[in-house]
């Protein structure tokens, strides 16, 4: 009987250590790392899928500069998302007429909400979308060529301006709840615009609970974008 109490209190005291040893590493864990990109799974971005409406973008936009420092050209092979990283290949498939495009996503955009991808003129026209102007279509990423880690920082689009007093004015009333706001000057074909946008988020999760709030908030339209290292 008593070797048995003994045993008991053995195994006892090992379980105590046990989870004094995991709640320590998981205080150093909180302390010594970024919290884990909850949304993102593991290998991302390879294997992201996503579905949606597909645009595309040419003659006013060819030549300018992209969000990777290349010129735009409209016959490559090549699109702009809002998040996914800078180097991303990916395979776009129409859902209408089931026609299959390779791209490489070099820019930024669209800034839309109803859209999720321009398309080059080229990988446009490889789907047969370029009379409608817009396409249903599954976006797969088969390939990274950027660097790992280096995905940057994602940002709350609140609104995009004409006229800078207006984005000024947004920018006051949202620095009274926020911290984190910024103004940001483009120069567009259509000409210049100034957009406000608000924080910086790890995960998607975080910056579309943000977007929604500042949607009630202020009746605006806004855009999770990711702000490249």
């Amino acid at each position: 009987m008593e070797g048995r109490v003994t045993q008991l209190k053995r195994a006892t005291h090992s379980i105590l250590l046990l989870c004094l040893v995991l709640a320590l590493w998981g205080i150093a864990g909180c302390a010594g790392r970024p919290a884990p990109r909850g949304d993102y799974p593991p290998g991302y971005p390879i294997g992201y899928v996503e579905r949606g409406v597909a645009s595309w973008y040419g003659p006013g936009f060819h030549g300018n500069n992209t969000a990777n420092g290349e010129r735009y050209d409209m016959h490559q092979l090549t699109a702009a998302h809002r998040t996914l990283p800078l180097g991303c290949v990916a395979t776009i498939r129409s859902l209408s007429n089931g026609r299959r495009v390779t791209v490489r996503i070099n820019d930024r955009g669209p800034f839309a909400r109803n859209r999720i991808i321009d398309l080059s003129l080229a990988a446009a026209q490889a789907l047969g979308m370029t009379g409608q102007g817009t396409d249903q279509v599954e976006l797969r990423v088969i390939d990274y060529h950027g660097r790992p880690g280096s995905f940057g920082y994602l940002r709350v689009q609140v609104a995009s301006f004409a006229e800078p007093a207006n984005a000024q004015s947004l920018v006051g009333r949202l620095k009274r709840q926020y911290s984190d706001v910024r103004m940001v000057t483009v120069d567009l074909p259509s000409g210049r615009r100034y957009r406000v946008q608000v924080g910086q988020f790890m995960s998607e999760r975080q910056a579309e609970a943000v977007a929604e709030r500042l949607e009630s908030q202020f009746a605006v339209e806004s855009l999770v974008v990711r702000d490249d290292m």
